[in-house]
């Protein structure tokens, strides 16, 4: 009987599975935290920072000429009626740069994703010549933006590119398009420059989910005489989904506060205008401080809601699959 409670005594004052469970639980978030103490630090004091400061600004009536003698004016570079409406937000050209912004990220963004698919796909199979190949692949991506962008602006030249020359050449255009200049072209020029620079981009992240696939699933579908597009959509496809949405999240954050490439080849023009160059517009241009400090709070607010919403929905799209 002595030992039965002796045991039972040892029984309880062991720690059961869960609890164990629980305590290296906590012991990995608090190292986790531990690691990520010093680069929070450090991104508070980098852009922590300066965001307060621009939003600081953006309630003043601060200009480049007196940074130290602004004074508050709360929210009115945002919005305020004064026998009408003035500020940020009932300023039609704002809206037409958040228009253009969205635009160009969804456009560009889903060109990206379906060819960086396609080339994934293909540096995935077995040729001679694979590594080669994808070396050249990362070539667009490697080159500065502002390189790429000023080279594409002399290429697309109504006087004397090349790409004119090309189509003019192969009978598809009469005579030479200004891509830059023109209203209508303008943004199809920029998203076609975006998609050149940033499609490698995409394909890599794709390549390196392709190359952590299983073998054997793809086995059993060849046995099966399954036909590859079939395949792809019900195996591929959902597999590379997580490496997927890396990709375009980060890109999409690329496209929405993209400035260097449209400000080469456009500069301010109203047809590709984005809320990066309105923002900048403001700022340097028309020396405003509080005025482009609001748009740039706004543009800010923006990115941030699109990010939350696209995390979540991926989140939940990926949760459901599971």
């Amino acid at each position: 009987m002595a030992s039965h409670d002796t045991a039972v005594a040892g029984n309880t004052s062991r720690p059961s599975g869960r609890e164990r469970g629980t305590r290296v639980r906590r012991r990995r978030v608090r190292a986790a935290w531990i690691f990520l103490t010093p680069m929070l630090i450090g991104l508070l004091l980098v852009a922590g920072w300066p965001l307060m400061r621009t939003f600081w600004f953006s309630m003043t009536d601060a200009s480049l000429s007196q940074m130290g003698g602004a004074s508050f004016i709360g929210l009115e570079n945002y919005l305020v009626y004064d026998d009408g409406w003035y500020g940020v937000l009932a300023d039609s050209l704002w809206w037409n740069s958040v228009w253009n912004t969205l635009y160009f990220t969804v456009v560009s963004v889903g060109c990206e994703t379906v060819l960086g698919i396609i080339v994934a796909l293909v540096l995935n199979a077995n040729f001679r010549g694979r590594t080669l190949v994808r070396a050249a692949m990362l070539i667009p991506w490697a080159i500065p933006t502002i390189v790429s962008a000023k080279m594409w602006a002399w290429m697309l030249n109504d006087q004397f590119g090349i790409i004119n020359h090309i189509l003019i050449s192969l009978g598809l255009i009469d005579m030479p398009l200004a891509w830059t200049a023109n209203a209508d072209l303008s943004m199809w020029a920029v998203i076609i420059v975006d998609v050149w620079k940033a499609t490698p981009f995409v394909a890599l992240l794709v390549l390196a989910a392709l190359q952590m696939l299983p073998s054997d699933c793809y086995e059993a579908a060849r046995v099966d005489g399954i036909h590859p597009v079939r395949v792809f959509f019900k195996v591929t496809l959902p597999l590379i989904t997580p490496a997927l949405l890396v990709a375009v999240i980060f890109r999409a954050l690329d496209a929405l506060r993209v400035f260097d490439v449209i400000y080469v080849l456009t500069s301010n023009a109203s047809s590709t205008m984005t809320m990066s160059v309105y923002a900048r517009q403001q700022l340097v241009e028309f020396q405003d401080v509080g005025y482009g400090s609001a748009a740039s709070t706004l543009l800010f607010l923006i990115i941030a809601l699109i990010t939350v919403a696209y995390l979540y929905l991926g989140r939940r799209q990926l949760g459901g699959d599971s």
